[in-house]
This record gives structure tokens, sequence and C-alpha cells, in this order.
């Protein structure tokens, strides 16, 4: 069923956006994505053929501006030229591969994760890395997106490349989680 795409703000806006800031962790970027993807159903409303609910159109047009906007993204700042993961292999590693401090115990996992403050933990430390990283990193865990679409999308040379990168952005978010969440919980 269609409806007034002057009411479609109000119907749909809160959805869109809720589930393009889970997208990106980035409120202006959502708020963007969901103004595109307004104006996209707006200028597509005539083509509209009802073959599903006209939230569900909508949220699939937003599902295709999040893809657009990490292709973009990723064109516009290099991906696997940071010296600096090479830097902090060196001072997380110690010459044999171990880490140079153990492993902290994360209890349950579960817990942890119903656990807000340690999700508001999760969300600075990605905050803390390079944007195309942090990128990477929700592509591949949290959007589910398999390893040679996410290769095809941030113009990652290979899948071999594409796992250094996501261990050492997996390394340096361990170790921000560390220092940021369960370290302070024992003190």
């Amino acid at each position: 069923m269609k409806t007034d795409p002057e009411t479609w703000l109000d119907h749909y806006g809160d959805s869109l956006y809720r589930y393009a800031l889970l997208k990106t962790s980035n409120s202006s970027i959502a708020e963007d994505l969901v103004q595109d993807t307004l104006l996209a159903a707006l200028k597509g409303h005539a083509s509209f053929k009802g073959q599903s609910s006209e939230k569900t159109w909508i949220i699939g047009i937003l599902k295709h501006k999040i893809i657009d906007h990490y292709r973009k993204s990723s064109r516009e700042q290099p991906l696997e030229q940071d010296e600096n993961l090479t830097r902090y292999d060196e001072i997380l590693f110690d010459e044999k591969g171990h880490w140079r401090n153990p492993v902290q115990s994360w209890g349950n996992p579960s817990q942890a994760i119903d656990n807000m403050g340690f999700m508001q933990a999760v969300k600075d430390c990605l905050e803390t890395l390079p944007g195309p990283q942090a990128e990477l990193f929700m592509l591949s865990e949290f959007q589910d997106i398999d390893n040679e679409s996410i290769c095809k999308l941030l113009d990652i040379s290979s899948t071999n490349n594409l796992w250094v990168i996501l261990s050492r952005v997996r390394s340096r978010l361990r170790e921000c989680i560390d220092l940021n969440w369960f370290k302070p919980a024992r003190g």
C-alpha cells in the first residue's frame, strides 16, 4: 500500500535513522543517508510496484545507500597503507608473536555484550580507529558481509590482505577494550 511521500519521515524516519546509525556508528552520516534514501524513494515512488511493504522497499533503498557510502569512503582514504599498524604490532607482540601483555579474562562474553557500558567501550574504541579500518571492521563483524565482497567494496587486493588488516584492527580493539573496560572495572 502506497502512502503519501510527505508522511514518510513521520512513518519511517526513526526506523531508518536507527538502522543507518547501527550500520555506520555516526549520527551525521546516518542523517545524511536517511535524507538521501527519502529523496531516492521520492524519485522512484512511481515505479514502486507494491510487491513488498513500502517500509521494506524504503529500507532496501537505505541498504544500498549505506553500501554506496562505504564504497565512496573507501576510495577517498587508503586502507592498506597504514604504517602505524606495523609499529602497533611491534608494541603488542614480542619477537615470537606472543602478546606482550597477557589477554584479560573476558568472563562470560554474552553477559558483556548485554552490558551497555561494555558496548559503549567498544563504540569508543571503534572511534579511535582510522575511518577505513573502523568501516572494514563494521562491514566484517556487524554487517556480516563476506570477505570477497569486502575486498571488492573497499578495493583490497586479496583476502590475505584483508585478513592481515582485520587481524591488526582486532588487536588494536582488544588492547583498547582491555585498557578502557576490563582494567578500570578491576580497580
